[in-house]
C-alpha cells in the first residue's frame, strides 16, 4: 500500500507506517503527526457508537462497562473544576463526547451549569435519566446552535472525531468572548508510547482516528482561533474491571497471553488502579478575540 494522504494538522502528504488490527495508520513525512484513514462522514461515528453500545459494554479496546466507573470519573470532572479555578470562576459548559455524563456531572458538582452531546443513545438516555445532565444525543460535527459558552471540555474525545478541523470550527464557534477549551488526551512521543512503538496501547483503531503529540495537538487547535494558556499531566483512575480487559484485548495475540489473562484474575473488578500519567496530557486554550 503506497497511498499518500493529507497530514490533517500541517497539510503535509503522509506515507503508510504500520497496520494496526487491519487498518493503516499513516504517518506525516513533515510533522509526524500519525492517522487512520477513514471517510469524513458522520455515517463513520455513527456506525462505531450511535448504532451499537459495544464500545460502551463490550470490553476489549472499549470498556466492560462504562457505568461501572461513575465514582472515579465523577472525582475526574471534580479535579479538572478545581483546576480550573486557575484561569476562571464557573459559568457554563458544553461536553463533547459526554457518554454517562459523569465527567459533566463532576463539573456542575463544582458550580458549573452544563450540557453536553453523545453520540450512543444509551449512554446520553443515561445521562439525562440517572444523572438528570442536560446531554443530546448527537454527532458533534453537524451539531448548531446559536449559544455560546465559557468553556467547551473534550475528555478523552480529539482522538475519535471523523472529521476533527470541522470539530474544531464549531468549537470555536460555540466559545464566547474569551471562552476557554480544555482537552485531554494520550500523548503519541510519550516515554511509553516511544518504548512500545506499533504495540503501544492507544494505537486502537477504528475508534480512535489521530494520534497526537502535545506540540502537534497545540499546532492544529492554533489554526482556529485559539492559543495555548496552560499545559499538564492528569491524575486518572480506572478500575480493575476495566485494566483487565484492555490487557486481556492487548495480550490476546501474543504468545503466553492466554496464561497471563488467567493471572489477571487475581486483581479485584472494583480495586482503584493509577492510569500512566506520564501517557496523558492536558492542554487549556483560550478562544482569542
Amino acid at each position: 500500500m503506497n497511498i499518500k494522504l493529507k497530514c490533517p494538522i500541517c497539510g503535509g502528504l503522509s506515507h503508510p507506517d504500520f497496520i494496526k488490527y487491519e487498518y493503516w495508520i499513516h504517518c506525516c513525512d513533515n510533522c509526524r503527526h500519525r492517522f487512520l484513514h477513514i471517510p469524513q462522514s458522520p455515517q463513520y461515528t455513527a456506525q462505531l457508537y450511535t448504532d451499537s453500545d459495544s464500545y460502551f459494554f463490550g470490553g476489549e479496546a472499549g470498556y466492560l462497562d462504562y457505568t461501572s466507573e461513575s465514582e472515579l470519573l465523577i472525582n475526574h470532572g471534580e479535579r479538572y473544576a478545581r483546576l480550573l479555578q486557575k484561569y476562571t470562576k464557573p459559568g457554563t459548559v458544553f461536553d463533547i463526547g459526554s457518554a454517562a455524563g459523569f465527567i459533566l456531572k463532576g463539573l456542575t458538582q463544582k458550580g458549573w451549569i452544563g450540557k453536553g452531546i453523545e453520540p450512543n443513545p444509551t449512554m446520553a438516555a443515561y445521562a439525562r435519566q440517572t444523572l438528570q445532565m442536560d446531554v443530546e444525543t448527537g454527532i458533534f460535527e453537524q451539531y448548531k446552535t446559536e449559544e455560546k459558552f465559557d468553556l467547551v471540555t473534550m475528555i478523552q474525545v480529539v482522538t475519535q472525531f471523523y472529521d476533527v478541523r470541522k470539530a474544531l470550527r464549531i468549537t470555536h464557534d460555540l466559545l464566547g468572548e474569551n471562552g476557554l477549551l480544555l482537552v485531554e488526551t494520550w500523548d503519541r512521543e510519550s516515554l511509553l508510547a516511544r518504548l512500545l512503538g506499533s504495540n503501544w496501547h492507544h494505537y486502537s483503531p477504528p475508534s480512535i482516528v489521530n494520534w497526537f503529540s502535545i506540540d502537534g495537538l497545540s499546532t492544529l487547535i492554533e489554526q482556529f482561533g485559539f492559543e495555548e494558556i496552560a499545559r499538564g499531566r492528569p491524575a486518572k483512575w480506572i478500575n480493575g474491571s476495566h485494566a483487565k480487559s484492555l490487557l486481556r484485548y492487548k495480550f490476546a495475540d501474543i504468545t503466553g497471553g492466554s496464561l497471563f489473562a488467567k493471572m489477571l484474575n487475581i486483581i479485584p473488578d472494583s480495586l482503584r488502579i493509577p492510569y500512566p500519567s506520564l501517557d496523558l496530557f492536558w492542554t487549556l486554550y483560550r478562544k482569542k478575540n
